[in-house]
């Protein structure tokens, strides 16, 4: 696995994991090879009324992304990224993206089987 999508409040390793998927602020993504980070901003997914998950989704797919660190995934979003092949580990909210990463890299996180958080009505 080389590439690795973190929802961030903010564009560093430093910043906290956002809780949100769809709503996030942003995603750092993470070589985990080079350590190399790059940011993508979610700020137009943020003011959809509906199918902000999707849009994230897409956004993530396009950077290459293999793997997903977050706090909480709706049913949608679940759906449209395990559809892809990108594994989805949830509840890292309450650390910084390098904690969140660290744990991934030690294998101390559950790649997840279902979403957990309901979906938009």
């Amino acid at each position: 696995m080389r590439k690795i999508a973190v929802t961030s409040e903010g564009p560093g390793l430093d910043d906290r994991v956002d809780p949100r998927f769809g709503r996030t602020a942003g995603f750092v993504i993470v070589d985990l090879e080079t350590m190399e980070t790059r940011y993508i901003d979610n700020g137009r997914s943020q003011i959809l009324a509906q199918g902000a998950g999707i849009q994230a989704a897409q956004l993530i797919v396009q950077a290459g992304a293999e793997c997903l660190l977050t706090g909480y995934v709706g049913p949608k979003a679940f759906q449209a990224l395990t559809a892809v092949g990108i594994q989805i580990v949830q509840d890292l909210d309450g650390m910084t993206v390098r904690e969140a990463l660290e744990r991934f890299k030690s294998g101390s996180v559950r790649v997840a089987d279902g979403p957990n958080r309901e979906g938009e009505k």
